[in-house]
C-alpha cells in the first residue's frame, strides 16, 4: 500500500510537465516554404524522340521547403526510399543507397540522383502557377489547377520530359 502516495505525489508534476509542453511553440517554417507530394516520371528520350529504358525514372515524390533550402524525396509506389536530396546555401547532400554523396550545387545534386540534369528550383514556382523560365526547358502549365505539370527538355541533349502528379 506504500506505493499509491508516491504515484498520487507524481500526478501532480507529470500534469505540469504535459502542460508546460502544450505551451511550447514550436518555429514557424520559412515564409516561402511550401509542401507537395505526387508521383514524377522522367524519360531521357534518344534523338528519335524514343524513351531510352535505362534512363527512365518512375517515383513517389514528395518536395518541402523552397529553391534556397528544402528536400526532394524519391520512393518506390511500395513506399522503399529510393533516395533523399537535402539542400540549403552552399551545401547539397544525395542519401541513396546507403551512402551519402555531398555536391556543389542543387542542379548537380539532381543530375546525379535522376541521372540527367532537372530544374529543381523552377519546380517551385511551376508548381505555383508561374512559368519561371529556363534554358532548354518548356513547362506545360496547362493542368497545374488540376494537379499535373509536364515540362520538356531540348537543351542539353538529349531530350527529356518530365511530368509530376500531385496528390490531391
Amino acid at each position: 500500500m506504500r506505493p499509491l502516495p508516491r504515484r498520487r505525489a507524481a500526478w501532480p508534476a507529470l500534469v505540469a510537465a504535459l502542460w508546460l509542453a502544450g505551451c511550447a511553440t514550436v518555429a514557424p517554417p520559412a515564409p516561402d516554404a511550401r509542401h507537395w507530394s505526387g508521383r514524377l516520371g522522367l524519360t531521357v528520350l534518344d534523338a528519335a524522340g524514343q524513351a531510352q529504358a535505362q534512363s527512365a525514372v518512375s517515383a513517389s515524390f514528395q518536395l518541402d521547403g523552397s529553391p534556397s533550402e528544402g528536400s526532394l524525396s524519391l520512393s518506390t509506389p511500395i513506399g522503399s526510399t529510393l533516395a533523399v536530396l537535402k539542400w540549403q546555401p552552399g551545401h547539397a547532400r544525395l542519401e541513396a543507397n546507403g551512402t551519402v554523396e555531398e555536391y556543389g550545387s542543387l542542379d548537380a545534386l539532381a543530375a546525379a540522383a535522376t541521372g540527367t540534369p532537372i530544374p529543381v528550383a523552377a519546380l517551385f514556382d511551376w508548381l505555383d502557377g508561374r512559368p519561371t523560365p529556363v534554358p532548354g526547358w518548356t513547362p506545360d502549365l496547362s493542368r497545374i489547377a488540376d494537379g499535373r505539370l509536364a515540362a520538356h527538355r531540348t537543351q542539353p541533349p538529349p531530350p527529356a520530359e518530365l511530368r509530376l502528379v500531385l496528390d490531391r
